[in-house]
C-alpha cells in the first residue's frame, strides 16, 4: 500500500482555485467567512488600547504554511469527508481510498524539511514591503502545529527538521518579525483532525465536526478542551510577546455544542499577555475583537475594527502554478479596504523548503516603494464619512484636519489627464505624496478637478489636502 500510495503523489501537485483576480469567493472555493451580523466591543482598557494601536497598522502579512506545503495542496480541507471536498481529495490521490488519503496526508509530515527556511531574510522582506504585523499559522485543522508543542509529537520541531537551529519554527518567526517592530499574530486553529479526542481514529470522520457524541462521551470532550487550552497557554507562556491570538474553525463554539471554554482560555492568556487581542472568527461575543471577512470586502465602511484576509494568489498556501495577483490590484485593494476603516492582511504561502518565491519578492518590494512614498495616506489613519468617489479613496488623518486621496488606477489603464471627485472640497494647498510637490485643482459646482503633471508613473496616486469648512 504504501509503494501504491507513493506511485500517486504526482498527482498531488494540482492546485485548487480559491478565487480569480478580482473575484472574490468563487464556489471553488467552498467554506468562506464572512462577517459576522454583531460586534461587542471589549471592556478590557489594555484592549481596546491594542485595537488601537493595531488599527494604525493596517497592512499586515499572512502565512499559510504547513505540512500541505509539501506536495503544494489544499490545507487540511481535503481530509475532510464532506461533498464539497470529495473532488479535492480524489484529484490529489485518484483512487486512494479515504483512509489511505488520510494516512498519506498526515504521512507528509516525514517529508517536510524546510532547509531554506531564514526567519530573519523573511523579516526583513516583509518590513521593507510596508507591512507592519504577522499572523502566522502555528497550526491548521489537520492539527500539525508549527511549534514545539509538548502536546503531541505530530509536529515541526519532531520530524526530518528536528535538528535545525530553527525547529521551533513559529518560535523564530515571533522573534524574527517582533524585532522588524511587528505586531505578532499567532493563527490558531480551534478543530483539531489528528487529535484523537476530536476525530476518535476508531471513528469514520464524515464532517469537520467531532465524529463522536460529545454529550455522550463528556471525558473525551474534557480532554480535548484541556489538550486545547494547554496548547494555547505554550503560545502564550513561552513564544514572547503575543499581541493576537487569531482562531479558525468557527463552527467550534458554544451555539453549535462544542464549548472549549474559551472564555476561560483568553482570560488565561491575557494574564501573561497583557491587552491580547482575540479574534475568534465569526463568532460574535466578547472574544471576537475584530471580525475578519475572508477574500472578501464589506460593501461600505463598517465603525468597528475588522480585517480582510485575501492570498496573493490562488490559494493559500504554496503551490506549483499559481496565479498572481498584480502590484496594482495589491495597492487599490489596500486603499478601498483602509478608506472602508479595515486592515488588510495578505497571505503568501511559502513552499515546502521555506522559499517565499521570486514573484512573489517582485510583487511585495514594488507594494513597498509605493508604500514607501504614499504610506501616510494608509497608515495611522481613520475613515472619514464621504470616503469614495469612483476610482477614488479617502482616508482621514486622526484629528479628521487633513483628508487623502487616494486615485487607484484600474488595472490596464494609464493615468488620465485629470482627476476629479464630488465632495471633500480642499482649501489651500493639495501635495502629491509621491513627491511632496503640489498640484493644480480647481473647485466647482462642488466637483473637484485634479489636472496631473506630466511624467507621472504609471501607478496608484496619492493626494493629501486640509478640508473646506
Amino acid at each position: 500500500m504504501k509503494k501504491r500510495l507513493l506511485s500517486l503523489i504526482a498527482g498531488a501537485s494540482l492546485s485548487f482555485t480559491l478565487f480569480a483576480q478580482g473575484n472574490f469567493a468563487t464556489k471553488d472555493h467552498g467554506f468562506v467567512h464572512g462577517v459576522s451580523k454583531n460586534y461587542e466591543w471589549p471592556t478590557d482598557p489594555e484592549v481596546l488600547k491594542k485595537l488601537d494601536q493595531w488599527q494604525d497598522l493596517k497592512f499586515g502579512i499572512m502565512f499559510h504554511w504547513g505540512v500541505y506545503s509539501v506536495p503544494g495542496i489544499s490545507e487540511s480541507w481535503a481530509l475532510c469527508s464532506e461533498d464539497k471536498f470529495t473532488a479535492r481529495r480524489k484529484k490529489i490521490l485518484p483512487g486512494a481510498t479515504y483512509g489511505d488519503f488520510k494516512k498519506w496526508y498526515w504521512g507528509l509530515a516525514d517529508s517536510f524539511n524546510p532547509t531554506k527556511f531564514n526567519p530573519t531574510e523573511w523579516a526583513a522582506i516583509m518590513k521593507d514591503a510596508g507591512f507592519k504585523y504577522l499572523i502566522f499559522t502555528t497550526k491548521h485543522h489537520d492539527g500539525f502545529c508549527m511549534f514545539d508543542s509538548k502536546y503531541t509529537d505530530y509536529s515541526i520541531a519532531k520530524g526530518p527538521y528536528k535538528d535545525s537551529k530553527y525547529s521551533n519554527v513559529a518560535y523564530h518567526v515571533f522573534d524574527a518579525f517582533r524585532q522588524q517592530d511587528f505586531m505578532i499574530g499567532a493563527y490558531f486553529s480551534k478543530p483539531d483532525w489528528h487529535c484523537e479526542y476530536y476525530w476518535d481514529p476508531a471513528l469514520s470522520t464524515p464532517t469537520r465536526n467531532p465524529n463522536y457524541n460529545i454529550k455522550k462521551n463528556p471525558d473525551t470532550w474534557a480532554k480535548f478542551q484541556q489538550y486545547t487550552a494547554n496548547q494555547i497557554d505554550e503560545l502564550m507562556t513561552d513564544y514572547g510577546r503575543i499581541d493576537i491570538l487569531w482562531l479558525d474553525g468557527g463552527w467550534v463554539k458554544k451555539a453549535n455544542k462544542q464549548d472549549i471554554k474559551l472564555d476561560e482560555i483568553v482570560d488565561n492568556a491575557r494574564k501573561k499577555q497583557p491587552g491580547l487581542i482575540a479574534v475568534d472568527r465569526t463568532v460574535p461575543g466578547r472574544n471576537e475583537n475584530y471580525q475578519t471577512p475572508e477574500l472578501r470586502i464589506p460593501k461600505t465602511q463598517l465603525n468597528h475594527p475588522w480585517e480582510s484576509n485575501i492570498t496573493l494568489t490562488n490559494t493559500w498556501g504554496w503551490n506549483p502554478r499559481p496565479k498572481y495577483k498584480s502590484v496594482n490590484w495589491v495597492i487599490n485593494t489596500l486603499a478601498e479596504i483602509t478608506a472602508k476603516g479595515g486592515c488588510f492582511a495578505l497571505n503568501v504561502g511559502p513552499s515546502g523548503e521555506g522559499v517565499i518565491e521570486k514573484e512573489v519578492l517582485v510583487r511585495l518590494k514594488k507594494v513597498g516603494e509605493w508604500l514607501k512614498k504614499n504610506g501616510t495616506a494608509i497608515y495611522a489613519t481613520r475613515i472619514t464619512p464621504n470616503y469614495n468617489y469612483g476610482n477614488v479613496w479617502f482616508t482621514a488623518n486622526k484629528d479628521g484636519q487633513t483628508l487623502y486621496a487616494i486615485y487607484a488606477l484600474p488595472e490596464g489603464e494609464k493615468l488620465p489627464e485629470y482627476i476629479e471627485w464630488e465632495g471633500n472640497e480642499p482649501s489651500g494647498k493639495m501635495t502629491l505624496l509621491q513627491n511632496g510637490k503640489g498640484v493644480k485643482y480647481t473647485c466647482k459646482d462642488g466637483k473637484v478637478k485634479i489636472m496631473l503633471p506630466q511624467g507621472l508613473k504609471n501607478e496608484a496616486l496619492a493626494f493629501s489636502f486640509k478640508v473646506k469648512k
